[in-house]
């Protein structure tokens, strides 16, 4: 089965992005060499902080259009949730994989 992530980036200049995929590590790739999306482009190089996942893409995607409409206080405050060791080796995993990327 298919995992699906809504997913929060945290860019250069200290802006937050949010986004959804179902293949996390080339998404964040994407980001990383500036085809991942306009805004995130011209904000390299990005970091994930926060990811959740999904067993369908409608639920990721309509958290995604929740975490969106959020203001920006009450996204930091889901990012200072406590994560687990697992979620944080992955986000950790991603970042170092996706470092190679940024041109």
């Amino acid at each position: 089965m298919e995992e699906n992530y809504t997913y929060i980036l945290e860019c250069a200049d200290g802006s937050l992005y949010t986004g959804w995929t179902n293949h996390l590590p080339e998404r964040l790739c994407a980001h990383q060499k500036g085809t991942g999306g306009k805004y995130t482009r011209v904000r390299r190089p990005v970091k994930l902080v926060y990811y959740e996942t999904f067993p369908t893409k409608q639920e990721a995607m309509s958290r995604e259009w929740h975490i969106k409409r959020l203001p920006r206080l009450e996204k930091q405050q889901l990012l200072q949730r406590e994560i687990d060791r697992e979620k944080r080796d992955y986000i950790q995993y991603c970042n170092d994989y996706t470092k190679q990327f940024h041109t």
